[in-house]
Parts: C-alpha cells; structure tokens; sequence
C-alpha cells in the first residue's frame, strides 16, 4: 500500500471517531469527528463573508482543524475543575506529530502552516473558524435537546454539575473572539434555552 493511500485511510478515521463529549453524555447516535468538521467547514462557507475573511482559506482551516484526532482521539473540553484528562500543550503537541505525519505523504506544507495558524489564533481566519467550531458545538446541543436525543433522568457522574447540555453552551462562553462568533452563539443559546422552557412545561 502506498503511503499516501495508507495516510488517506488514517484520515478517514476520523469518520467512525464519536465526538468525546456526546458519547459521555449519553446521547444517542452521536456525531463523528468527521461531521463536526463538515459543520465547522460549513458554517466557514456560509459566515466568512460576513467576518471579512478569505473563504476558502477559512473552510479549508475547518477541514484541517481536527485532522491530528484520527490518531490521538477526541479530547474533549471540560467546564469542571479536574475533568480535563491531558493538558493544553500535551494535547496540542501530540495533534502537531499527528497533523504533520498525516500530511507528509502529500507534501503540503501549507495544511500544517493552516493547522498551526488555528492552533495560534493570532489571524482574524483563525479566531473566526475557532468561533465557527464552537458554534456548530453548540447548535449540535441543540439539536440533540430538540430531538430528545438522551435521557436527562438517568445518573451521569460526567456532568454532575451540570443540567441537560449546558456544560457545552458552558465550555464556550469564555471562548469566542469574534463578534459574530458572539452573536451566534447568543441567538443558539436562548433558542436551547427557549427549547428546555418548553420541555418543562410538558
């Protein structure tokens, strides 16, 4: 098998890799990897124009931002104090490895300078695709609140301070570096909200 065929492989890991998050929070059929950088990539598409960034710059940073996970798993991110299970620079260096290996047969230096450039977030590209990640993060929370897509009365000792799905509208908040980033997340968020209102009506 040729290299390149065997990295394409390892790359299409990233399809069958289950988003860290959902899986402990019970959610049925969560997403992939894959589908949450589809998401990213096309809010990139829709939003670049509006943030006044390059648009295929930015949906091709979407499309390599989580590329090192195909073989170092989802880490999520985690709003409790002691949840988080490697730390920011361990986890960003085994991503890095992962990136630049994955990449090589290819010889395209410029999707690791891409990935770096996100790693960084010191480009208006970089802050908005870092935003357009957490939005599709949270729009996915609603999503799966709106379909009802796990159970909210079983124990579950991975959100022990938290409700529902808020520890992902949680891990965001602090996070967003653009204004339409903030935007966007504040219209999610009260449509979650809006959406728990009425299942406790019911």
């Amino acid at each position: 098998m040729s290299d390149e065929l065997h990295s394409l492989l390892e790359w299409f890991d990233l399809k069958d890799e289950l988003r860290t998050g959902w899986v402990l929070r019970n959610i049925e059929a969560p997403e992939s990897v894959a589908a949450h950088t589809w998401g990213t990539a096309s809010l990139c598409l829709l939003y670049a124009g509006r943030a006044d960034v390059d648009r295929e710059r930015a949906v091709t940073m979407a499309l390599i931002h989580d590329l090192g996970e195909a073989r170092t798993g989802d880490i999520a991110t985690r709003a409790e104090d002691g949840r988080e299970t490697i730390s920011a620079a361990e986890k960003e260096a085994a991503e890095r490895n992962a990136v630049t290996d994955l990449v090589s047969p290819f010889e395209d230096g410029e999707l690791v300078s891409l990935w770096e450039e996100y790693e960084a977030r010191e480009t208006r590209t970089a802050r908005f695709v870092k935003d357009m990640d957490l939005v599709d993060n949270c729009l996915q929370a609603l999503k799966y609140e709106s379909q009802n897509r796990y159970d909210d009365t079983e124990s579950n000792d991975h959100f022990d301070e938290f409700e529902n799905l808020d520890e992902f509208f949680a891990t965001a908040a602090p996070r967003f570096q653009t204004q339409l980033g903030e935007e966007l997340f504040e219209r999610t968020k009260t449509e979650y909200e809006n959406e728990i209102g009425r299942e406790c009506q019911l």
